[in-house]
């Protein structure tokens, strides 16, 4: 009885301690059956976790500083549901994964705006707290067929990164990015590979968009793949959305390059349609560029896809989807054999699945 009573009283303790550190519990758990086929290759059958939303858990919390400031914090875990191994993470070279691969943020927050440290999504990622992609009804979901970052460029969490986000002026707000290191910064300036990121979003009645330009230099070399990096990268992106009521619209378009590597135009429409008390997602997205590593004549590439999905809400906090895509790709991109078989390039993918969120 009495060991009880103290479990309790622990358990009492701890809560209060919970409640007076402002601190959330959150996740997703997605888990669904896909099917898919790349071009020259097998069929294949897989139970899928994350094919909608990746599944992750994280904590998040607040403590108010007075007079208008706070400081804050996010660490988020992103995990299979079909075995439990950790997902999104990055290895290092004596092949530690981390823990909170997704996300691990420190911010303080006030009139001046929002700073924060620590690793989260670029810019243009589609993931996380600081992205602000936006443009494609499918964003960063549904894999090889669906996923705009399977098209577009700049689509990397950093580490070691510093992340700006000012007041709103009259709707808009600037959104500026640092990475002393994407991977590692633990060498000399210029041996670290670093990440800039600058961007404009805005909200005006039921229009919002962005613009977004990045860039990631040439120096310093991955310490995972062992590889130098030999040319700078630079991406433009721009996405909105116009909501007419009963439909929403959605544009996104790209200009990436990199010297001596590629230069690479994709763009993307789309449109999220109310019905039969869910919502039904339709696009086409279209890609082409030429690879100057290989040679003239032989350099160019160009791709498309169409994308169909829906999801039924079956409570606040649960949902149902369904999912089919089929891309195509010409020229460098085009699939001669089994061992080219890839279905960013070429071939279906067909799902459904549930997702919960807490």
């Amino acid at each position: 009885m009495k060991k009880s009573l103290i479990a309790l009283a622990v358990l009492g303790a701890s809560s209060v301690a919970f409640a007076a550190s402002n601190v959330t519990l959150y996740g997703i758990l997605d888990g669904g059956v896909v099917v898919s086929k790349a071009k020259k290759a097998d069929t294949v059958v897989r139970a899928s976790s994350g094919f909608d939303s990746g599944a992750r858990w994280g904590l998040k919390g607040t403590e108010d500083l007075g007079n208008g400031y706070s400081v804050g914090f996010q660490i988020e875990q992103g995990f299979s549901l079909d075995t439990g191994a950790t997902a999104n993470g990055w290895q290092t070279e004596d092949g530690d994964t981390g823990t909170f691969n997704r996300e691990s943020r420190l911010y303080v927050q006030g009139g001046f705006g929002t700073l924060s440290f620590g690793r989260f999504g670029s810019l243009a990622s589609g993931a996380g707290s600081q992205t602000i992609l936006t443009g494609w009804q499918f964003g960063t979901s549904y894999e090889d067929t669906g996923s705009w970052t399977k098209y577009g460029k700049g689509n990397s969490r950093v580490n070691n990164a510093i992340s700006y986000v000012s007041p709103a002026f009259g709707g808009v707000t600037l959104h500026a990015m640092y990475s002393n290191g994407t991977q590692t910064d633990d060498s000399r300036w210029s041996d670290n590979h670093h990440y800039y990121g600058l961007g404009l979003k805005a909200k005006a009645g039921a229009f919002d968009g962005v613009v977004i330009f990045e860039a990631t230099d040439a120096k310093g070399t991955d310490s995972v793949k062992g590889t130098a990096y030999k040319n700078p990268a630079y991406s433009v992106t721009a996405g909105g959305n116009y909501n007419l009521g009963v439909a929403t619209l959605s544009a996104i378009y790209q200009y990436a390059w990199s010297s001596d590597t590629y230069k690479q135009n994709a763009f993307g429409l789309s449109t999220a349609i109310p019905a039969f008390g869910g919502t039904a997602k339709l696009g086409t997205k279209f890609v082409f560029g030429k690879n100057e590593a290989v040679p003239a004549g032989e350099d160019k590439y160009n791709g498309w896809s169409i994308n169909a999905g829906y999801n039924y809400p079956l409570s606040k906090r649960t949902y149902a989807y369904g999912y089919a895509g089929y891309t195509h790709g010409g020229k460098l991109w085009k699939t001669h054999t089994a061992a080219k078989a890839d279905l960013v390039h070429n071939g279906y993918a067909i799902g459904m699945g549930l997702v919960h969120k807490f």
